[in-house]
């Protein structure tokens, strides 16, 4: 199956979204901007998260592929995917949401493992106390898309 890659500068650095035909299958925080290809979904891609940048959007609608991840993983990028715009949980209360209470070290792992970056919100799971804590493209990241969330906050849809 082939893939395509594109590379877009965003307020957060550059990021690099490959996808196949079927939906993105990835949106990583990477150090340089290189040469991109065109393809609907990397297209909707980038104007969604152009949107999202400019306050204009608060959920995303490109397809996804996730081909990896165990069915524990899928559970709880799904469960991701449900923390609102501009709102934050702890890994406890994500595993509480995905019906396992006791499992919050594995929600952690599985929400470090997250495939596409801000768009499956990895960046709204924070500490029981409140803390940020653990996110791949750095706490800055973090820190900086949850203020922007809240700037925009509330958005009228």
């Amino acid at each position: 199956m082939l893939s395509y890659k594109s590379y877009m500068l965003s307020p957060v650095g550059v990021l690099e979204l490959i996808a196949k035909d079927e939906g993105l299958l990835s949106l990583n925080f990477v150090k340089e901007e290189l040469p991109s290809q065109s393809h609907p979904i990397l297209d909707l891609a980038q104007q969604e998260l152009k949107e999202y940048f400019a306050h204009e959007r608060q959920s995303f609608s490109v397809p996804l592929y996730t081909m990896a991840g165990t069915s524990f993983q899928q559970e709880v990028w799904a469960g991701l995917k449900e923390i609102p715009y501009a709102k934050t949980c702890s890994y406890k209360e994500l595993a509480e949401m995905i019906n396992h209470p006791k499992a919050y070290r594995a929600v952690g792992n599985a929400n470090n493992r997250n495939p596409i970056s801000i768009i499956v919100p990895c960046h709204r799971v924070i500490g029981a106390d409140k803390s940020l804590v653990g996110y791949g493209g750095g706490l800055d990241k973090k820190e900086w898309l949850l203020n922007h969330e809240k700037s925009s906050f509330p958005y009228p849809t």
